[in-house]
């Protein structure tokens, strides 16, 4: 029994982080749908990579790329990419990127 109490342990502490990393997938989804809405409605871009960063507060290293383009009708795009380190105790893991791609149509 003894034997099978850390192992039990480490199990318990990868289905935490595996859970962590789904929670932040979907926080990075949506952030990607809030950039597109945003760069859909308005041509300002920057407005766009800000309402993607708004979306993810307390996250660092948070890249945003926007593209759109100047028609309506057209596509308006933003990928979000937050860089995640795994870590399980005391055992630091690799370092996972979780990205998100968002395309909208152009409004105006």
């Amino acid at each position: 029994m003894a034997l099978l109490l850390p192992l039990f342990v480490v199990l318990l502490l990868f289905v935490v982080e595996v859970a962590a990393v789904g929670r932040m997938q979907m926080e990075v989804v949506h952030a990607a749908r809030q950039g597109a809405r945003q760069a859909a409605a308005d041509p300002e871009v920057a407005l766009a990579a800000g309402a993607a960063r708004r979306a993810l507060p307390g996250y660092r290293d948070v890249q945003v790329r926007v593209r759109r383009d100047h028609k309506v009708g057209g596509d308006a795009s933003v990928v979000v990419s937050v860089k995640h380190r795994v870590q399980l105790a005391f055992i630091r893991g690799p370092t996972l990127t979780i990205r998100s791609k968002s395309t909208m149509r152009v409004e105006q």
